[in-house]
């Protein structure tokens, strides 16, 4: 599949990782998969191999590759290629009865994504997070129409803050809930609360919005970030070229459990080396408790266990966002994320 594949290229520890464990494919892989419309990159990965987050290595991906992802669409055929020994996968075209690459156009909306983009647009094309000194660059409502505390679809804000006309639609927000490192209990970043959208009609000092879209309330002091078109970026499913070491900060929605197709937040982020496109596996420590001869309480500390799989798909400077793929019990906050 050399399409929408944006991979990582594996640096001198992990080739040495790889040469010593070869890449597994499932029982009786299918020596080809024609891509429909609704597959993920995860799902076809799933297909050929046992762990989805070596793909990389069966598509032998080089860094350009990585930095100039392809894609793939509805419609393409990836083969699986034995012929020299190792498996490696290959996209084609069937042309006289056998397969042939080929290059095409094809809209790009029809473009195969790596995890369901339903699931995680709005967190793609909304604000999530505020993070330190924010509030210098942030444009802010300081005025409401006259006769006006809240404001709703359809009223005027006024603003300052925005420079010129160069951007039309705002998202409106205001600081939430603040994420706190179940490690050190420091307050990394606070949850943006989505508001609404707004679009500028004057610009100016204070320039003059109308309110679009009003999930919640609007007021004076309320924040604005610029509204970029949501772009879904596709990534193949791949492991982290350092260790990581990171923790489940949050479970989006407030709940103090998860699963599979939950989005949490970790308490590490771009600072820390962790990009769009990183899998992560989720650990939960165990401690067996037993009695001793004398009847006392004692406890072991066991191998942690790892129950859970998650794809990073939006980082910030200390914080990052994943989407759980799977998992085989609920997740907690502050269970241990590492690699696969």
């Amino acid at each position: 599949m050399v399409r929408i594949i944006s991979a990582l290229i594996l640096a001198a520890t992990a080739a040495c990782a790889s040469a010593a464990e070869p890449l597994e494919l499932v029982s009786n892989p299918p020596d080809r998969h024609v891509v429909v419309k609704g597959d993920t990159l995860w799902d076809i990965s799933g297909k050929f191999l046992k762990k989805p987050w070596r793909w990389p290595e069966i598509w032998r991906l080089n860094k350009e590759q990585i930095k100039n992802p392809h894609l793939i669409y509805p419609g393409d055929i990836v083969w699986l290629d034995l012929s020299d020994g190792n498996p490696r996968l290959r996209l084609g075209k069937p042309v006289q009865g056998r397969l042939q690459p080929q290059a095409y156009a094809t809209a790009i909306d029809q473009v195969i994504p790596s995890i369901p983009p339903n699931v995680i647009e709005p967190f793609i094309s909304q604000p999530l997070i505020v993070e330190a000194g924010i509030e210098k660059t942030s444009a802010r409502i300081v005025a409401t129409q006259e006769e006006r505390i809240l404001l709703g679809s359809g009223d005027t804000a006024y603003a300052s803050g925005i420079p010129d006309a160069s951007v039309e639609k705002w998202h409106v927000f205001r600081p939430g809930k603040p994420l706190k490192d179940p490690e050190t209990g420091e307050v990394l970043a606070h949850e943006a609360f989505f508001l609404g959208n707004a679009r500028l009609t004057r610009p100016g000092e204070p320039a003059t919005l109308r309110i679009t879209l009003a999930k919640e309330e609007i007021s004076r002091g309320d924040w604005l970030k610029p509204a970029p078109q949501p772009t879904i970026m596709a990534y193949v499913p791949r492991s982290p070229e350092q260790k990581i070491d990171a923790r489940i900060m949050s479970i989006y929605g407030g709940v103090s459990e998860g699963g599979a197709s939950s989005v949490v937040t970790l308490n590490k982020g771009a600072d820390d080396g962790i990009e769009v496109g990183h899998v992560v596996a989720f650990y939960r420590k165990r401690v067996a408790l037993h009695l001793d001869d004398d009847v006392k309480r004692e406890s072991t500390t066991i191998p942690d266990e790892r129950y859970a799989l998650a794809f990073v798909f939006r980082t910030f400077n200390r914080v990052s966002y994943a989407l759980v793929i799977d998992a085989s019990k609920s997740v907690l906050i502050g269970d241990a994320v590492g690699n696969p």
